[in-house]
């Protein structure tokens, strides 16, 4: 954790978000901040690291933890991003356990909350998706389940897409923190470095655009992130990387276009990001099974499980 500031006490602490994949974690993350920090897709599994966004405001900080979906894990990357999930669950002043307004049994819920059990930490019941529900009253039956299975402190219906019921969620945590210092300068929404925000949107575009099983085989690296102020340019090239050779034909598309596409909606998010024009050189390169080589991960900045 980061060294706090010396300076007047205030309510502030970690707030971790936790649930399936897909559920709505990181829609969640950038409409409590109000900035896109987060990457989202329809895709489950797109967050891979613990993304920490900060709210500040004159009596509290809040520091956020966006997790990656906890899932039965098949192979050695799926597993790293499932314990970096669950590594939180201890770290933390509170944790928002997200579910779905549907209500499905599923088992992938269960093993959350086995995982909750062993924790003391207050946790908050979020039933996203409300927007999605034509009855409101088909919430009923879904918390007096939850509510036999744990006592939550709260449970409050959410939909983070159109914002309904967030302020309820920053009013509960607000009250739960603990009394202790800023730990990030107030003008901070994040502790990640821009290069790897320019990553992550990068990578979110390849998700957005490319409807197969290529996105969970892509990386991004930030080559180059240079700032030319007296153009008020940033000039950034970053390489995809991708496994097979057909996968990186996939990503560069006939003619170039894909790859053009790629970078045009990236670029037009990063400009809206650092608030400076943007050049981006986009390169496609195969490193080969990358995600089961510890080395690799280690080189793309992902705990490699060792």
């Amino acid at each position: 954790m980061t060294n706090p500031s010396p300076e007047n006490k205030l309510r502030s602490g970690y707030v971790a978000i936790v649930g399936a994949p897909n559920v709505g974690k990181s829609t969640l993350l950038n409409r409590i901040l109000n900035e896109k920090i987060s990457i989202t897709a329809s895709k489950p599994q797109t967050t891979r690291n613990r993304i920490m966004g900060i709210l500040n405001s004159p009596g509290h900080q809040m520091i956020f933890v966006d997790t990656p979906g906890i899932h039965r894990a098949r192979d050695s990357f799926n597993r790293m991003m499932v314990d970096t999930a669950l590594s939180t669950l201890s770290e933390v002043d509170v944790i928002c356990f997200l579910i779905e307004a549907s209500g499905a049994d599923r088992e992938i819920d269960r093993f959350i909350l086995e995982n909750l059990q062993k924790v003391n930490t207050p946790v908050l019941l979020l039933i996203n998706k409300i927007d999605a529900l034509r009855d409101k009253k088909e919430l009923l039956p879904v918390i007096e389940k939850f509510r036999g299975i744990r006592d939550f402190h709260t449970i409050i219906p959410i939909s983070a897409l159109t914002g309904d019921g967030v302020d309820a969620v920053v009013r509960e945590i607000a009250e739960l923190l603990p009394e202790g210092p800023r730990y990030y300068p107030e003008d901070y929404i994040t502790d990640q470095p821009e290069r790897f925000l320019v990553a992550e949107l990068i990578r979110e575009k390849v998700f957005h655009l490319i409807h197969q099983e290529i996105p969970y085989a892509v990386a991004v690296m930030v080559d180059t992130f240079t700032e030319e102020a007296d153009r008020n340019l940033i000039s950034i090239e970053a390489t995809i990387h991708v496994e097979r050779d057909s996968q990186k034909a996939i990503v560069i598309g006939k003619n170039g276009q894909m790859l053009k596409e790629i970078g045009k909606q990236a670029r037009e998010d990063i400009e809206r990001l650092l608030g400076w024009r943007v050049y981006l050189g986009l390169f496609v390169r195969v490193q080969k099974n990358w995600r089961k080589d510890p080395r690799v991960l280690t080189d793309f900045g992902y705990p490699s499980g060792n």
